[in-house]
């Protein structure tokens, strides 16, 4: 099973857009979710260092530079969306990645107080 650390730069990221209410609160994941064509998309346009700020998990051993080293998208590119923060808590937690899911849970914790969510 794959091991990640935590991306700080793209914590410090979602935090900032959460800050700016760049984020959607209501939206199936499973439809808004960056597809695999939607990523290669956004590499055509963007350094990795910009793509890499989309994924809270680092997978260690993966290369920089590579697809293959980020996991736990958390946004459809442009903004944090509360569905893909919650896939985020859950699949973390669901393989054990704990401080992933921390990291998720903080983030979501922060957009709710932003929200107004009690």
């Amino acid at each position: 099973m794959a091991t990640y650390e935590v991306n700080q730069d793209a914590v410090a990221h979602a935090r900032r857009l959460i800050d700016g209410r760049q984020y959607v609160l209501e939206s199936d994941w499973g439809d808004v979710q960056p597809s695999a064509e939607a990523q290669n998309a956004y590499l055509e346009k963007h350094p990795f260092e910009d793509y890499a700020a989309w994924h809270l998990g680092l997978t260690e051993g993966a290369n920089d530079g590579t697809k293959a080293r980020h996991a736990f998208v958390y946004g459809d590119l442009r903004r944090v969306h509360r569905s893909g923060l919650i896939a985020c808590v859950y699949r973390a937690s669901e393989w054990r990645h704990k401080k992933v899911e921390l990291a998720a849970h903080d983030l979501l914790q922060r957009l709710d107080q932003m929200a107004g969510i009690d």
